[in-house]
């Protein structure tokens, strides 16, 4: 067994927070480093760091029994769909019940982690300037936090209120304003559902293209609870037995004068929502096709209309942004990184990634399967397999996403129920490697050299 070694994990929201209890427990000593005054991340909606981009409506789209942690189960007495407060407050009592508060650094921001010149450890530099150094590192930043806009931009002039999606907090904004939001994910139509209660006249839903829009329930039970009543079977019967399901129960989005979705439910993501469905029969949400220009108080729509618009909400979504470190590790675009089991850096393994995905369901168990697996390894009470096969299990991931998601995001993709089933039997494979003589992964300075990295 390897001596224990040193880790070090950037941010402190599920995935920071999972990563570190799973590296106390394997008896790794860690330090984790939040931008913020408070663990939560992305949830705490009154987060110091700014980032958070949750609203006072926000709740889970995912029901609790799918989204809470194995090692810390939701309240019983708590509703499917928490809000996005009892989130932040799920999480903070996870850092208190386990202890991780002594290993968290708040209010401190890090500025770069680089490879120090002799290869031996990992140089962590921080917001005041201090530099620590480490065995290896956790990246755990998330990944919704840096608003996308449109790009390149509509052409034409606007004259009144742009507003991501990440700005919006609550309705009033729109109280007795017109307002156009563009998008079709959770966000969205969210925002569309909050701005209908008190904009002046109906809201517009603009989009290009369409998804499958899942009520949270169906058949009188949480809907991913009834999606993953499926997950033995093959993803295209899946796809097809949910969509059979979801055409009886709600029928489809152009029912409701939403246009088509673009692919099959499974491939890409749906919207979860029972009131947006609510406010269009009522018809104070209106759905627009895409945008052709901005023409000062009016959009122009691809189809040749125009609305007066004073407020339009850019729910496009977000870009991944790691801006901590260099192009030598991410590549061009850190969207198409590869990872082993989306965790393991395929260079150097002592960089592991936690979070860095897109899950068709909930996050937090996806995280805390990641956790454990990364624990493992830095603990020496796992073995990767070899270079070779870590880039021929990441090629095949590849091709398979690609088949099933094509050309977006396709190296983060992953499907929920398979994936939190996979992690657990890898944990049993690298252990099985270990028994038949394969050398644990060695993450300590002092033996660094000869590392496969």
């Amino acid at each position: 067994m390897p001596p224990p070694c040193r880790v070090a994990v950037i941010g402190a929201g599920a995935a920071g927070l999972t990563a570190t209890k799973a590296l106390l427990d394997a008896g790794v000593e860690v330090v984790a480093y939040e931008k913020g005054d408070r663990p939560g991340g992305l949830w705490a909606r009154d987060n110091t760091s700014g980032l958070s981009p949750a609203y006072a409506s926000l709740h889970l789209n995912t029901s609790k029994g799918r989204t809470q942690f194995a090692d810390f189960p939701m309240p019983r007495q708590w509703p499917d769909y928490p809000s996005a407060d009892l989130v932040a407050g799920y999480l903070a009592d996870y850092c208190e019940n386990f202890g991780l508060t002594p290993h968290i650094r708040f209010d401190t921001s890090v500025e770069s982690v680089e490879r120090e010149e002799d290869g031996r450890c990992w140089a962590v530099t921080t917001d005041s300037g201090d530099v620590d150094r480490y065995d290896a590192v956790v990246v755990a930043n998330g990944h919704n936090w840096d608003p996308r806009r449109p790009d390149p931009a509509y052409p034409g002039t606007f004259d009144g209120l742009q507003m991501h999606a990440h700005d919006h907090r609550t309705a009033e904004v729109f109280r007795d304003r017109r307002v156009l939001v563009v998008g079709m994910g959770n966000s969205a139509m969210d925002i569309a559902v909050d701005a209908s209660y008190v904009a002046r006249g109906p809201v517009l839903l603009s989009a290009r293209h369409g998804v499958h829009v899942v009520p949270k329930y169906l058949f009188g039970r949480p809907s991913d609870a009834t999606g993953g009543a499926l997950a033995a079977l093959p993803w295209r019967l899946r796809q097809r037995v949910a969509e059979t399901m979801l055409r009886l129960a709600v029928g489809t989005p152009q029912s409701y004068g939403l246009p088509a979705p673009a692919g099959g439910l499974f491939q890409n993501h749906p919207t979860i929502s029972d009131t947006i469905l609510h406010r269009l029969t009522h018809g104070e949400v209106v759905a627009r096709p895409g945008i052709d220009r901005l023409d000062g108080d009016r959009v122009v729509f691809t189809d040749g209309t125009s609305d007066p618009v004073d407020v339009i909400v850019w729910a496009t979504g977000y870009r991944v942004s790691i801006p901590f470190l260099s192009d030598r590790w991410l590549g061009a675009d850190p969207e198409r990184l590869p990872l082993y089991k989306r965790v393991f850096h395929l260079q150097d393994p002592s960089l592991a990634f936690v979070g860095l995905m897109q899950s068709t369901g909930a996050a937090l168990p996806v995280v805390e399967a990641q956790a454990k697996l990364m624990a493992a390894c830095f603990s020496g009470a796992y073995a990767l397999p070899t270079a070779q096969e870590q880039r021929s299990a990441v090629a095949r991931a590849l091709r398979a996403a690609v088949e099933r998601w094509g050309d977006r995001r396709p190296q983060m993709r992953i499907d929920f129920d398979q994936y939190v089933a996979d992690l657990p039997r890898e944990i049993e494979a690298g252990r099985a490697r270990l028994r038949r003589g394969a050398r644990p992964f060695t993450v300590t300075a002092a033996d660094r050299e000869g590392n496969p990295a």
